[in-house]
């Protein structure tokens, strides 16, 4: 449930912190705080939040550092907080397999929709209407279990690299334009149309590493599409 979600909080001024946490209580969320890296890994490790909400430029271990250790680790979305707006410092971070990014300064409201918003899509809900897995050559996909696997091999996708796949094996073959899959998989964010290309570079990789090479496949001047 959105509203008892536990909500990781890393950042190292004290005063932002704390009208992030005040923010995210209001909602009804419950919140844990940390101020540099290793604290946040040790909370993380412990309580396994929901969604941590993590800047990047922290003492000691960077929040990208963190954010490296969290994906080994699981799928946990992960929102980052940077103070630099410029694109490669956002697409670095969504490559490492962040769901979505603010950049400060920003209105705490802000930060709460997009909390929100990761949550939704994040979500473990089925759906009646996504009952029947989607199959692409070796890989398959079920959306009430939110799992992928290729030749019964389990792929640990981001939750955001799952709709990607999700969206475009259901169209096998079909081209999809960036904007068309940014809307499906990111619908509640303002992030560029290269966050695509970041996320799908991460999916391909592991459907590589499972063996299914040349599923995903990249359309010059258009997109993606999925076919076997």
């Amino acid at each position: 449930m959105l509203m008892s979600a536990l909500i990781l909080i890393v950042e190292d001024e004290p005063n932002l912190a704390d009208v992030l946490e005040a923010y995210a209580r209001q909602e009804g969320f419950h919140c844990e705080k940390a101020a540099d890296g290793h604290t946040a890994l040790t909370l993380y490790r412990a309580s396994r939040p929901d969604l941590v909400l993590l800047d990047i430029m922290l003492p000691g271990k960077s929040g990208l550092d963190v954010l490296r250790a969290i994906r080994q680790d699981g799928a946990t979305p992960v929102i980052l907080v940077t103070a630099r707006a410029e694109e490669a410092d956002q697409i670095v971070g969504l490559e490492l397999g962040a769901d979505d990014y603010i950049v400060k300064p920003f209105r705490p409201r802000e930060v709460m929709a997009r909390v929100r918003a990761v949550l939704r899509r994040t979500a473990n809900v089925p759906d009646s209407h996504d009952s029947t897995p989607l199959r692409v050559g070796p890989l398959e996909i079920d959306r009430r279990a939110v799992s992928a696997s290729v030749q019964g091999q389990q792929l640990s996708l981001t939750p955001t690299e799952f709709r990607l796949l999700a969206h475009l094996a259901a169209a096998p073959g079909r081209a999809f334009t960036r904007e068309e899959l940014l809307a499906a998989a990111l619908p509640d964010s303002d992030a560029l149309e290269r966050v695509v290309d970041a996320h799908l570079a991460g999916a391909r990789r592991k459907l590589e590493a499972a063996g299914a090479t040349g599923l995903l496949h990249t359309v010059r001047g258009v997109g993606y599409r999925l076919s076997a």
